[in-house]
């Protein structure tokens, strides 16, 4: 028997953790959780979807494109399991059919409704196994933007659930702002309803947990209903849901959308939701990039094609126009250089000391120096001897006395006050003035 609904007099908008006029606050409880992962760790990608509200919008033969690059990083495992569409548009519809047209088995191609009847018509057209439904689950949103109580949203929600289970489809519910619900008042007699539907239709609805504004904290102290482990513990443990049902989508406001994801994966949740450079409303959801990376490390597994992160990145750059800033993890032009000398030279001595890993293997990308007022001698030294390496020369010291001149003349140009690092072809000139023979 679920629990019964706790309707409020009023909305319950927990002032002691959202004023408002200040930051959230950040209550703990003195005891934490165990860490409890479920066996079957794995990704969702919603790039087509909600990484679309913050940017123009993709042709379909973009999209295309950027499934293929997903296909590669999801494996044969299904490493991303699914990707999810939008259906309203013309070119949202076109693209669904080019990706469905491909038949690969991962990512499997998914869709998204409002809980509105009228939305139930585009998920049949679409001819998807399963579709995402917008359930808002804090008081926020259903009292001040659908204009419902909670009986009512209830009502609304668990009606188009079984319309879509009537079509032969799976629901994937979203419980947009979990992180800001009564989560004993709403949420677990919400998905307790959702848990019998699920048995009586013996159809398997998976539940979203959205941390739509990025009010989620990653520690196992945090209370409710910030606390992400708390959260899922108390809905794994109070509604009947597995954490094999359960996805965590999460945005980065408060800069813990990598590390809330984190938390949920280590306390049961099967699966984590994020896009492709992290692309989604305001500061943007969680890099699906960085997500394969720490999925790796939790997993062990070392089979995932990783090169196609470097052609996301080239993609975006080269097709979209996208500026990827600088210093953006795993993709962003400066991920693996150096401007400090001291690192210059402990690169050179072996790069594993100044490197997260070997970026040339997993990523295509070679460490590297910028060359600055900050490197001194072994920034060119480095510089010099990447140049020979690519070149098949050998290595050079950097007592060597060519390289003084360079580095000389380096120095002279931020005395006379450069403020940007010196270019790869300015610095062959200088190379072939100062120093000829150097790099050949």
């Amino acid at each position: 028997m679920a629990r019964p609904l706790i309707e409020p007099p009023a909305p319950v908008l927990f002032r002691d953790l959202f004023p408002y006029h200040t930051p959230p606050l950040s209550p703990m409880r003195q005891e934490g959780l165990p860490l409890t992962p479920g066996p079957d760790l794995y990704l969702t990608d919603t790039t087509f979807r909600d990484g679309q509200q913050a940017r123009p919008p993709y042709t379909p033969t973009q999209v295309g494109q950027l499934f293929d690059l997903l296909h590669r990083l999801a494996g044969p495992d299904g490493l991303i399991r699914q990707s999810e569409f939008f259906l309203y548009a013309d070119r949202d519809r076109q693209a669904v059919t080019l990706c469905q047209e491909r038949g690969y088995r991962f990512p499997e191609v998914t869709a998204w409704i409002r809980a509105a009847t009228s939305d139930v018509p585009l998920v049949k057209a679409a001819q998807v196994a399963e579709t995402g439904v917008l359930t808002p689950a804090s008081d926020y949103h259903i009292f001040s933007k659908l204009g419902l109580n909670r009986s009512q949203a209830l009502d609304r929600y668990l009606g188009i659930v079984k319309d879509i289970l009537a079509l032969g489809i799976r629901p994937r519910c979203h419980l947009e702002d979990v992180t800001r619900s009564d989560v004993a008042g709403f949420v677990v007699p919400y998905l307790e309803r959702l848990h019998e539907l699920s048995v009586e239709s013996g159809v398997e609805i998976r539940v979203r947990l959205c941390d739509t504004m990025g009010f989620g904290l990653p520690w196992s102290q945090a209370d409710l209903p910030r606390g992400v482990p708390q959260l899922i513990r108390t809905i794994v443990d109070q509604t009947g849901t597995p954490g094999r049902l359960l996805e965590w989508h999460g945005h980065n406001d408060f800069h813990l959308g990598v590390a809330n994801a984190m938390a949920a994966w280590l306390q049961g949740v099967a699966a984590v939701n994020g896009t492709l450079l992290g692309f989604g409303e305001r500061t943007g959801n969680t890099p699906l990039e960085g997500l394969i990376f720490l999925w790796m490390g939790i997993s062990g597994r070392t089979d995932i094609d990783t090169l196609a992160i470097t052609e996301v990145a080239h993609f975006f750059q080269q097709e979209l126009g996208v500026t990827i800033p600088p210093t953006m993890p795993f993709v962003g032009s400066s991920m693996a250089l150096t401007a400090a000398g001291i690192h210059a030279d402990g690169l050179m001595k072996d790069p594993e000391i100044y490197s997260i890993f070997d970026t040339s293997a997993l990523l295509g990308v070679l460490p590297g120096v910028l060359v600055s007022d900050k490197g001194g001698l072994a920034a060119i030294a480095f510089w010099v001897n990447r140049r020979r390496q690519l070149a098949g020369l050998a290595p050079i010291r950097k007592e060597q006395p060519e390289l003084a001149a360079v580095a000389a003349w380096v120095t002279q140009l931020f005395d006379a006050g450069r403020q940007t690092a010196v270019s790869d072809q300015e610095l062959e000139a200088a190379c072939a003035r100062l120093a000829p023979g150097l790099l050949s």
